[in-house]
């Protein structure tokens, strides 16, 4: 049970997750595209964790995905974030970047219809897109390896699924009870970090683009390693 509640804690640093609470703070209406991503990952974690469990056990299903594609995704991942860090670091792009946000604002033009459907605070874009990126990664599938051994009954494995899912998406539930718990405190602290980020942005994003890339990286060599 200690090694379940172990691989539930390591699956909650997952850097996708980081990565995609990090922008939905800095998009209009945080809390409900929060909501959204964070009932998407469950409508697909917690049913596809009780099906492995329950029906497949520790067949070779669980240990094929979690040693090869997962390990083999985030490698791949992990090679686009250093190449976009790379990108977006170079001087030219940065004054490119820097000249077309200077046009548009002279133009006025209004921004891509895709960012006007997410600045609105759409929680069924975020749902659709936290079910997708909370595909059972390797800690997810190695903890729902060791459970299966445990051999507990079927309501006991319900609430444990659950359970490890909680743990496994905090990093979104954190700002979700933040809002709940100090609803005027929370958006004055948001607006700060987004006038910090609009300051330094392009600094930011390169930084948080590589630091997310060799964490990719490493989680996926690791995996294969151990695979």
């Amino acid at each position: 049970m200690g090694t379940i509640v172990l691989l539930s804690l390591t699956s909650a640093l997952n850097p996708t997750l980081i990565a995609a609470t990090t922008v939905m703070l800095l998009l209009p209406h945080p809390k409900r595209l929060m909501l959204g991503y964070l009932l998407g990952a469950f409508a697909i974690s917690i049913p596809l964790g009780l099906v492995i469990v329950l029906t497949l056990g520790s067949s070779s299903v669980v240990g094929t995905t979690q040693h090869t594609l997962s390990p083999a995704t985030d490698i791949v991942l992990g090679v686009l974030a250093l190449g976009l860090a790379a990108v977006i670091g170079s001087a030219r792009t940065a004054r490119a970047l820097e000249h077309r946000r200077e046009e548009k604002a002279e133009r006025d033009k209004p921004p891509p219809r895709w960012q006007r459907y997410m600045n609105r605070g759409s929680a069924r874009v975020t749902f659709v897109i936290g079910a997708v990126l909370t595909l059972p990664g390797a800690s997810y599938l190695a903890g729902l390896d060791a459970l299966s051994k445990l051999h507990y009954s079927d309501a006991v494995v319900v609430l444990i699924v659950i359970g490890f899912n909680i743990v496994m998406l905090a990093l979104l539930e954190g700002p979700l009870v933040s809002f709940a718990v100090a609803p005027d405190w929370t958006p004055g602290a948001i607006e700060r970090g987004k006038a910090y980020v609009n300051r330094r942005g392009l600094k930011l994003a390169e930084r948080a683009l590589a630091v997310l890339g060799i964490l990719l990286i490493v989680k996926g060599a690791i995996g294969l390693i151990a695979g």
